[in-house]
């Protein structure tokens, strides 16, 4: 599961001060800009996810705690007059039995600029939610619940991952219990009249060898196929990557495209989601595994610091794996994370620990003519400047942003700009 910050109690706020940290020097090559420092006061929010950006450059994003309930919150940071960024806290979660609490995962945006996620507690049947946030026609925001989980003995429980939309307005996610084998399920979220939802369960994961226990989100393909990964499940019990297929008949077809196996140099127990490329090839990272055994995975045994991995179709009608890299610590260790591509094809993505100080990195993942791919360190962590960073994007510059869940000015996690020292 996902490394987050011991709870604690926190009260109320609902716009919080500006906090600008300066910036910080890093002889991995980036000069690191620390925008906003979470935790300056007892309610802000703490443990941030991904972030989004709007067409004007302003920063959205989820924490998983703090808030007026210490639930999580949803916020905004706009550029302050006179420099530097200030946080609006759009919405606390709220542990009141109807709303959700403690999301994991940042927002996805419609064409409107409403925000969509989900949150793995709450709601009206206390097994998680799917939420929109949005604005009324004074400004303000609100939030609207449209989904919650555990409806029923067969429904769905505890998201953990994001959802995507398609073009006609509907949600897709996972779920990481609950279904009629209890590991899982794929759900649909259909937008009805009268501003309601209705979901479907596209699939449920099930036992021997069939993937379970999906802890992100899907991505589609060009013809409208969904693909995920699942932290168990597969052949080996380590970790899957499934498709699912439109039937023609109506309903989905899953189908096991690569079962992860602990032979000592691939990779296990994928966490985060996938990325594809043009061409369908598919992108991720596994927490453990890989070549270098110097990482200690409790309890059992070494079982490596973690890959990065390609999936791509083969002559034979199936999918081979490609170990684009294996984690040695000092270059970084259990990506949690999944991985972005730039413009010119380069990987870009974070692992919780490792590195100099062993706070976590920031990596690149360059591609070789032949067909390597080398790593890049491009930040490491020392945890005055955060610690536990979570997942990469772009602004609209072009600038590697993330956040880190911990560590920072006040303990609560940070929001981060790299530029590159050239």
């Amino acid at each position: 599961m996902r490394s987050r910050l011991t709870r604690t109690s926190l009260t109320a706020l609902a716009i919080v001060a500006l906090t600008f940290s300066g910036t910080a020097k890093n002889a991995a090559g980036q000069q690191e800009t620390v925008l906003y420092s979470f935790g300056s006061s007892g309610n802000d929010g703490q443990s941030p996810a991904v972030l989004t950006f709007d067409a004007s450059g302003d920063i959205y994003g989820t924490t998983n705690l703090g808030g007026t309930y210490n639930a999580g919150t949803v916020f905004e940071l706009q550029r302050a007059t006179g420099g530097g960024w200030s946080e609006k806290v759009l919405h606390n979660f709220d542990t009141n039995g109807t709303d959700g609490f403690y999301p994991s995962v940042g927002l996805i945006s419609d064409a409107a600029g409403n925000f969509y996620s989900t949150t793995q507690d709450g709601g009206f049947f206390g097994h998680g939610t799917v939420y929109e946030i949005g604005r009324k026609t004074d400004g303000a925001w609100v939030e609207r619940i449209l989904y919650s989980f555990g409806v029923g003995a067969e429904d769905g429980t505890d998201p953990q991952g994001s959802v995507i939309l398609d073009s006609s307005g509907n949600l897709y996610g996972t779920t990481s219990g609950g279904g009629t084998d209890g590991h899982g399920t794929v759900f649909e979220l259909t937008p009805k009249t009268g501003g309601l939802w209705s979901e479907s369960i596209l699939y449920n994961f099930g036992n021997n060898g069939d993937a379970n226990l999906p802890l992100s989100g899907l991505v589609f393909d060009s013809s409208g196929n969904l693909y995920g990964s699942t932290y168990y499940g597969g052949a080996h019990n380590n970790g899957a990557v499934f498709e699912l297929t439109p039937a023609s008949g109506g309903g989905w077809t899953e189908s096991v495209l690569y079962s992860f196996n602990p032979n000592g140099s691939e990779g296990i127990f994928p966490q985060a989601g996938l990325t594809i490329d043009s061409r369908g090839n598919l992108y991720g990272t596994t927490i453990s595994g890989g070549a270098d055994l110097t990482c200690y995975n409790g309890g059992t045994g070494t079982y490596g610091c973690g890959t990065v991995f390609e999936l791509s179709w083969n002559t034979s009608g199936g999918w081979t794996e490609t170990i684009l890299n294996s984690f040695d610590n000092t270059e970084g260790a259990y990506p949690q994370v999944g991985m972005i591509f730039d413009p010119e094809g380069h990987l870009y993505g974070a692992t919780s620990k490792g590195g100099a100080s062993d706070k976590g990195v920031a990596f690149e993942l360059v591609h070789q003519a032949g067909g390597n791919w080398t790593e890049n360190v491009l930040y490491s962590f020392d945890g005055t400047d955060g610690s536990l960073p979570d997942g990469l994007t772009f602004d609209r510059a072009g600038h590697l942003c993330g956040t880190t869940a911990q560590g920072g000015e006040y303990g609560g996690g940070n929001v981060f700009k790299f530029t590159r020292l050239r």
